[in-house]
């Protein structure tokens, strides 16, 4: 018999199908993956923006992850959006009943928009709760500010701060320097595992279509090291494919404000 490579995403909908469970799935399929979801919210957006976020129940959210890991099981998972304390610990306690190594968070905060996605209370549940318990975590630099109550405002302050936000060196940060200025741009990864700093620079490509580059980026992530990549390895595939994801679907006019990237690039132009 033959076997997927199954990778769970807990996150949040968009029905515009650039970000979220949506840009999950695409990018997991994309990487040879076998996508499957735990859907935490239905959000109401687009490219411009955020209209709404309806929650969908704790209870519910939990029976999601258990019926899939239960069941089919998984050799990655990777955690988005996940709007409230409540929910939080409720992912850490449903997690708990499954030795899934590959655990990836995105600490989704803010949309490309600029429209809050967490509760406040929630940002030291999910740093103190969830944080400890990941493989690796994705932060760009406005939640790296967040997470740590400080601005963050040059590139030479990245290697510092991944390693600041690695719970003492037990989890691994790759930290994104898409907010920052400069046309190069250098991306860090901190090692816990082998307490080492890799740098990932690449030219910055001129785009509005950068709606979801997170999920994107995250899911990369999960799906490669579903497939038993080194870790330093599956760092540099998921870059590499982000980066390549933003190069084609640069030209592209979707929607009037961000559009997605292009997941599918390798298939079809």
């Amino acid at each position: 018999m033959k076997y997927y490579k199954r990778v769970l995403t807990i996150a949040g909908s968009d029905p515009s199908g650039g970000a979220g469970i949506q840009a999950d799935l695409k990018t997991m399929s994309a990487c040879a993956c076998f996508g499957m979801s735990a859907i935490t919210a239905v959000v109401d957006e687009n490219t411009i923006g955020v209209m709404g976020v309806h929650p969908v129940p704790v209870a519910f959210v939990q029976g999601q992850i258990h019926s899939v890991l239960s069941d089919i099981g998984a050799d990655a998972v990777k955690i988005g959006m996940l709007h409230s304390a409540e929910l939080i610990l409720a992912v850490k306690q449903a997690l708990a009943s499954y030795p899934i190594r590959n655990l990836i968070l995105d600490p989704v905060m803010v949309a490309t928009s600029g429209d809050k996605l967490l509760q406040d209370e929630a940002i030291g549940c999910l740093r103190n709760e969830l944080i400890p318990l990941m493989r690796v975590i994705t932060p760009n630099i406005p939640e790296a500010e967040i997470l740590l109550g400080e601005k963050i405002s040059s590139q030479k302050e990245l290697p510092r701060v991944a390693k600041k936000l690695s719970c003492d060196g037990k989890v691994s940060v790759l930290l994104k320097a898409g907010h920052l200025k400069e046309e190069e741009l250098t991306d860090v990864f901190y090692n816990a595992e082998t307490d080492e700093m890799l740098n990932l620079p690449s030219k910055r490509i001129f785009t509005r279509n950068t709606h979801g580059t997170g999920c994107t980026l995250s899911s990369a992530l999960a799906s490669f090291l579903a497939h038993d990549l080194p870790l330093n390895d599956a760092v540099r595939q998921a870059k590499g494919y982000v980066n390549q994801a933003i190069l084609h679907g640069k030209d592209y006019e979707i929607g009037k404000g961000h559009g997605p990237v292009h997941h599918f690039y390798q298939f079809w132009e």
